[in-house]
């Protein structure tokens, strides 16, 4: 299979490529997503084309200094209600995320972008809905102490084939969707390009 460059530091994403023998190299792009999500929001992007257009930044970033090879950039954001909810900035943040999300149904929104001389080639974004079980403060709480601060900041503050499973009522998507990156299409598309 073709080599590919992760344009992203999550171990969470260079595990799944690994599990799924895909050659990879990691080159974080480095870039601040908060203003990116913030102009687009405020232009009325949905969460779907938010996720869209920072994955596809992320690839065209790495990818314009890496001539001739095949970036992938990623990113996920959680959609409630139209609302998106950003990585928590500490585990106060967390709580407040967990708060927030307690008792409803959401959904987590995974995009990829490859891209190749500064330019996206193909592109997929997938969605998953969870809804998250009614839980005490003190069963929160719970959670995020068994929680190490790694994993809480890596997956948007539930570790979906861990701890986190357990927070959730109801599950529909793919696993590896809601731990940020869609492998099934992402291995078709690489088949292609072999």
């Amino acid at each position: 299979m073709v080599k590919v460059i992760l344009a992203s530091k999550s171990k969470v994403r260079h595990e799944i490529l690994k599990n799924n023998k895909i050659n990879c190299a990691v080159e974080p792009s480095n870039i601040d997503e908060d203003p990116i999500k913030d102009s687009l929001m405020r232009e009325g992007a949905s969460p779907e084309l938010v996720s869209k257009n920072l994955a596809e930044i992320k690839a065209n970033k790495v990818s314009l200094n890496k001539k001739g090879e095949i970036v992938l950039g990623a990113d996920s954001v959680i959609d409630l209600n139209g609302e998106i909810i950003s990585k928590p900035l500490d585990r106060d943040d967390a709580f407040k995320i967990l708060k927030k999300l307690n008792g409803k149904k959401h959904y987590l929104i995974s995009s990829v972008c490859i891209s190749k001389n500064g330019s996206m080639i193909w592109n997929f974004t997938e969605k998953a809905s969870l809804t998250m079980k009614k839980m005490t403060d003190k069963e929160l709480k719970i959670y995020l102490d068994k929680i190490t601060d790694d994993n809480l900041y890596a997956y948007n503050v539930y570790q979906i084939e861990g701890e986190g499973k357990f927070l959730f009522s109801e599950i529909s998507g793919n696993t590896e969707t809601i731990m940020g990156l869609p492998i099934k299409q992402i291995k078709k598309y690489l088949e292609i390009l072999k």
